[in-house]
């Protein structure tokens, strides 16, 4: 019923942008809150940035400065615009919605970093 939706990965040079998407099932807003989380090959999986109903913020030490997260109210999406990336930020990203009926995870998209 409730439903994640990634997109926006792929194959960039270090130094270069990009800007993923998160489509949700209901209204976006709806959320507690909204976050990216990361994983790379033989890594566990961490909190890139999330986002509170209210507003509020909150980012991974690695991406301060060069990630922001937000919500796009026209197209329903949680946005996370990724800038000045490095091959260190390759890994596959996934959103993660929380709302008192549970806990929400999209399949997830590949973000490659080439040096």
């Amino acid at each position: 019923q409730v439903q994640l939706v990634e997109s926006g990965g792929g194959s960039v040079q270090a130094g270069g942008s990009l800007r993923l998407s998160c489509a949700a099932s209901g209204s976006i807003f709806s959320f507690n809150a909204v976050g990216w989380y990361r994983q790379a090959p033989g890594k566990q999986r961490e909190l890139v940035a999330d986002i509170t109903r209210g507003g509020s913020t909150n980012y991974a030490d690695s991406v301060k400065g060069r990630f922001t997260i937000s919500r796009d109210s026209a197209k329903n999406t949680a946005v996370l615009q990724m800038s000045s990336l490095k091959p260190e930020d390759t890994a596959v990203y996934y959103c993660n919605g929380r709302k008192l009926s549970g806990t929400y995870w999209g399949k997830g998209t590949l973000v490659t970093v080439s040096s």
